[in-house]
C-alpha cells in the first residue's frame, strides 16, 4: 500500500484511476498490486513538486501509522534486505548478538503451545 497526498480538489480524479480512501489514516492509498505509475504526482517525494515533508512516509524502520522510528530491544536493522523469519546465514551473527533470535524462538515455542 503506497499512501499519496491528494488535494480534495483532485480526489475524484485519483479516485478514478483506481486510489482508495483509508478512513482510519484519512487519506488515499494506492491498493497493493496496482501500478503506481498513474499516481506518481501524488506520491509523497514524486514528481509533483509538492513538499513532501508534511506528507506520510514508509520506509522500512518507521511505523506506517506515526512515521515514528522503530525502536525496541530486538530491533535489529539488518545490512541487506532478506527475511528475518527465515534462516539467512549473512544475518544469523548479527541476529543471535541482539538477542533477536533467542526472543523470536522464544515467540515461535510460545505459539506452537497454543
Amino acid at each position: 500500500m503506497i499512501l499519496l497526498k491528494v488535494p480534495y480538489a483532485e480526489k475524484d480524479e485519483a479516485k478514478s484511476l483506481g486510489a482508495r480512501w483509508n478512513p482510519t489514516r484519512k487519506c488515499w492509498y494506492v491498493p497493493d498490486g496496482k501500478d503506481s505509475e498513474p499516481f506518481a504526482r501524488w506520491i509523497a517525494g514524486g514528481a509533483s513538486g509538492d513538499s513532501a515533508d508534511s506528507s506520510p512516509k514508509a520506509p522500512s524502520s518507521r511505523d506506517a501509522h506515526g512515521a515514528k522510528p522503530v525502536v525496541g530491544s530486538k530491533y535489529v536493522e539488518l545490512p541487506h534486505a532478506c527475511n528475518p523469519f527465515e534462516e539467512c546465514a549473512e544475518c544469523r551473527p548479527k541476529l543471535i548478538e541482539s538477542g533477536w533470535l533467542e526472543a523470536h524462538q522464544a515467540v515461535r515455542k510460545l505459539l506452537a503451545g497454543l
